[in-house]
């Protein structure tokens, strides 16, 4: 008995001092907690544009304060559009052509008219595609020339009774390497923007260029030989009626050097590339037909301006983006 007190006191005394782990029996294994499965949501589609869940969007012209005919007017074409697609469509009028750029990315516009600098800044993020541009005085696009005073020290490298140019590009512009320029205006595509892309391409560094606000008056500029070495119009100012009393000369007096060929547009609708390609053709011929109502044309003209339209494809602005970007100029400094 004395032997069996002091092994339990030995044990006692043993394990307050050493740790001591005792099993008994089989061990019992310790469960492992499964996650509790979350059932998973199907996502909704997204309903198909052009339905009433989901309409599309018409942009009339930009305008932070549009009026009440305006409103009427585009209401008119999103009717006749409607009943002409059967797609839904509604309208919202942007503050601004930057704000309307925007919205064709976002997919919040999907039918809009663009301005050429417009339409350069969404073909940049491929948010639109080209439907129809307008037609003004029977010309989709019209081109530009570089004048000079006949008796300035530069050759012509344009035929003016073969109506062409002849020679290089870049051998005719080398003329103008630090020479001054009048410019139109700081927006003007024919008579600012497209001839720097232009000179630009042909690496030629130009003088800081007058602007004289209007076209006319860069061909005064260059037959008084007063102010700058030569000017840069579209084609062809220097037959403006406003000239010909005061320049009856001015043909003779005013000599083109070289011209850029018809390839700057005027305003055109485009539709976001965020609906389907289907859809384009659909509501092409829907927008011609809406031309050819005289409430439709009437409707087209107060919302956008437009008297006649055709049908355009998006590669025949290529040049004109090209030279635009060419020029070096923020397109959001030329959208006003």
């Amino acid at each position: 008995m004395k032997k069996i007190l002091f092994i339990a006191s030995l044990l006692v005394m043993l394990g307050c001092s050493f740790p001591v782990r005792l099993t008994l029996g089989t061990p019992t294994a310790t469960p492992t907690l499964e996650p509790t499965p979350v059932p998973t949501q199907t996502p909704h589609a997204t309903p198909q544009p052009g339905t009433d869940q989901n309409p599309l969007i018409l942009a009339p012209a930009p305008s932070p304060r549009p009026s009440e005919a305006v409103i009427a007017a585009g209401d008119t074409i999103a009717a006749f559009l409607e009943s002409r697609t059967g797609y839904r469509i509604v309208t919202t009028i942007p503050a601004s052509e930057i704000v309307l750029v925007d919205a064709l990315a976002r997919g919040n516009a999907h039918i809009a008219s663009l301005s050429p600098y417009g339409f350069v800044l969404a073909r940049e993020n491929n948010s639109a595609t080209v439907l129809l541009a307008r037609v003004r005085e029977g010309q989709t696009f019209y081109g530009a020339q570089i004048i000079v005073n006949r008796s300035k020290d530069f050759t012509s490298y344009f035929d003016e009774a073969r109506n062409e140019n002849i020679g290089e590009p870049e051998r005719a512009l080398q003329q103008f390497r630090e020479k001054k320029p009048c410019w139109s205006d700081d927006v003007s595509p024919s008579g600012y923007v497209v001839p720097l892309g232009l000179l630009n391409q042909a690496q030629v560094q130009v003088r800081s260029g007058a602007f004289l606000e209007g076209q006319p008056n860069v061909v005064r500029a260059v037959y008084a030989d007063d102010i700058c070495d030569f000017g840069a119009t579209f084609i062809d100012a220097r037959t403006s009626p406003i000239l010909e009393a005061d320049y009856p000369d001015v043909l003779d007096r005013v000599i083109v050097v070289w011209r850029i060929p018809p390839i700057i547009p005027y305003e055109n609708i485009s539709m976001a590339t965020s609906l389907p390609v289907e859809m384009r053709r659909v509501i092409q011929r829907a927008l011609i037909d809406l031309m050819l109502t005289p409430e439709g044309k009437a409707a087209m003209q107060t919302v956008y301006g437009f008297d006649e339209v055709t049908p355009v494809e998006d590669a025949a602005y290529a040049e004109f983006i090209e030279l635009v970007q060419s020029s070096g100029l923020d397109l959001t400094d030329l959208i006003k």
